[in-house]
């Protein structure tokens, strides 16, 4: 059955479309050539993910000339989702969270492509540092608006992702939303000297995993570092989609997080 993930944080520079990018790779690398994955990048500000050649992801302005959503074109890429015969991956930048958020609730959107047998999935950035209680206000809004399950990533570039000790899987707001929560993706915090400057260097340069181990800009050690980092994602990836295919909704104490 098709999946359509869609990207959603109303704060700006937490990884949102390194997660598209992730999430892509992964799909197209789960799915062989014979998966089609579609990709799609509405952010009106930083067109981060369409700039990745590997996924020929379709720049789309959906906002008007008084920053609302533009029904028309957000119809057609609806429209497109439906029609489309594969996976699906759409990036959405801060900007437009807030009227994005207000159309997929008004048009029913997720119901829509439910309805049409696509699992639907929102993926949304938690990091630690300042930004850290702008994110979780940011889940805390998908959470009570949307209906689709939701994947929280812990981004840790920041730092780990707690606050006074807590993690979020120790919060209120995870305990009242767990079966909502449909798993946990950590991106987790490494040595900033070696893996921190090895991933830097991949995505400055709009590279993927695959892309990185044929070209000049690594060697050898760099390279077995980012299938360290590839390897990390894809298994939990693996871990919270397929058990999600499985367990509707999650149950309690299943919430998949992250290892090692």
């Amino acid at each position: 059955m098709s999946a359509i993930h869609i990207i959603l944080q109303g704060k700006g520079g937490v990884g949102k479309s390194l997660v598209a990018a992730l999430i892509a790779q992964f799909l197209k690398a789960d799915g062989g050539a014979a998966n089609n994955v579609f990709c799609a990048d509405t952010d009106p500000v930083n067109d981060t993910f369409a700039r990745y050649d590997a996924f020929g992801a379709k720049r789309i302005k959906i906002l008007n000339s008084n920053q609302n959503i533009d029904s028309r074109v957000f119809d057609g890429l609806i429209e497109k989702l439906l029609e489309h015969d594969g996976d699906a991956v759409i990036d959405n930048g801060a900007s437009t969270f807030i009227p994005l958020s207000a159309y997929l609730v008004e048009n029913d959107v997720i119901d829509l492509l439910q309805s049409a047998g696509r699992v639907v999935y929102i993926h949304t950035v938690l990091t630690g540092g300042q930004a850290m209680d702008d994110t979780m206000a940011g889940l805390h809004s998908l959470l009570t608006s949307q209906n689709a399950p939701v994947v929280v990533w812990e981004n840790e570039f920041f730092g780990p992702v707690a606050k006074d000790g807590k993690t979020f899987m120790d919060t209120k707001m995870f305990r009242e939303n767990e079966a909502r929560i449909a798993g946990i993706v950590k991106i987790h915090q490494r040595n900033p000297d070696t893996f921190g400057k090895d991933v830097e260097l991949m995505v400055s340069n709009k590279l993927t995993f695959g892309e990185t181990m044929t070209s000049p800009l690594f060697t050898m050690m760099p390279r077995q570092r980012l299938k360290t980092v590839q390897r990390s994602i894809y298994d939990q990836l693996a871990n919270v989609l397929r058990a999600s295919e499985v367990e509707e909704p999650r149950a309690a104490g299943k919430i998949k997080a992250a290892k090692g």
